[in-house]
């Protein structure tokens, strides 16, 4: 079972909500940060991890003595990554999304493979709710535009671990609808969008439910920071459009001071000290039976 918890915008809290069901899982768990491009999974979590594994792109190389100027290669690519400067190309390599278009065309096979680094792939485990979970994530490198081959990269180190370990996994993804959002949840059995009821956080998370929608995965949702003063009519308007949309809202985390100052010290509300912990820990243990029940029933229907 693969569980994607996705938002519509950068804040809404997916990454607190993965944290805390982390601890309430009770089936062999896998956690995965495919934020790559702003990981902090491991912020709240603190897991131990390997040595990074880095993950390469290939693009073109330009061979010089055996280019004749041709230029068969800049319009094969849709990219700009590719100019005629004079009677020679111009290779730009971190505008190559390595399609390997212009390696075909090329009639003087004057280009060579090189690489670029995309970033990185860390594993290691943390622990929580009592026992040792593996960890996997991913993260670009500083300035790098294009998350999804690393995403892919990360796919299949996943498909492995899964393949020798089956598991549940737990994946949160990076926020909103662009490509990478959308990679990561190809793979889910079901999505949680985690919903924040401000003006902004309702607008996207409908894009959000429209985009997941087309992939076909059943939604459900946790509507974040209940109770934050002033929200009170977004609330009632997001809880109304659920219902009319048919997504369940699987539970509603409080806007609660001792949960974000639980999050300020790096730690989950679940491990929040003394009534505040404990009254988050049987709300996620109650939403992890929820969604184990969600993904399951969605799958046979």
């Amino acid at each position: 079972m693969r569980i994607v918890i996705a938002s519509g915008k950068g804040g809404a809290g997916k990454t607190t909500v993965t944290a805390c069901l982390a601890g309430q899982w009770e089936r062999d768990l896998l956690l995965v940060d495919a934020d790559v491009e702003a990981p902090n999974l491991h912020l709240l979590l603190h897991p131990c991890l390997a040595e990074p594994e880095p993950v390469y792109l290939e693009v073109p190389e330009l061979v010089k003595e055996k280019c004749t100027g041709c230029g068969a290669c800049r319009p094969m690519c849709s990219y700009g990554a590719i100019a005629m400067m004079g009677a020679k190309p111009m290779y730009f390599q971190d505008m190559c999304h390595g399609c390997g278009g212009c390696f075909e065309v090329c009639p003087e096979q004057a280009l060579r493979v090189a690489q670029r680094e995309l970033g990185a792939l860390l594993q290691g485990s943390v622990s929580a709710g009592g026992k040792t979970v593996p960890f996997l994530m991913g993260r670009t490198r500083v300035g790098e535009a294009m998350t999804p081959p690393l995403l892919r990269a990360q796919e299949s180190k996943l498909a492995a671990f899964l393949a020798a370990h089956p598991s549940d996994v737990l994946m949160d993804a990076p926020p909103g609808v662009s490509c990478p959002a959308m990679t990561a949840a190809r793979g889910a059995d079901a999505v949680l969008l985690v919903a924040e009821p401000t003006p902004f956080g309702f607008y996207d998370f409908k894009l959000a439910h429209a985009a997941f929608a087309q992939l076909g995965r059943p939604v459900a949702v946790v509507m974040n920071r209940v109770g934050m003063e002033g929200n009170a009519d977004c609330e009632d308007e997001l809880r109304a459009w659920c219902a009319g949309a048919k997504l369940s809202i699987l539970t509603e985390l409080p806007f609660q001071r001792e949960a974000a100052h639980a999050y300020a010290h790096g730690l989950p509300p679940t491990e929040a000290q003394g009534a505040t912990g404990q009254e988050w820990r049987q709300r996620f243990a109650a939403l992890a039976v929820k969604l184990r029940e969600f993904a399951k029933g969605a799958s046979h229907a």
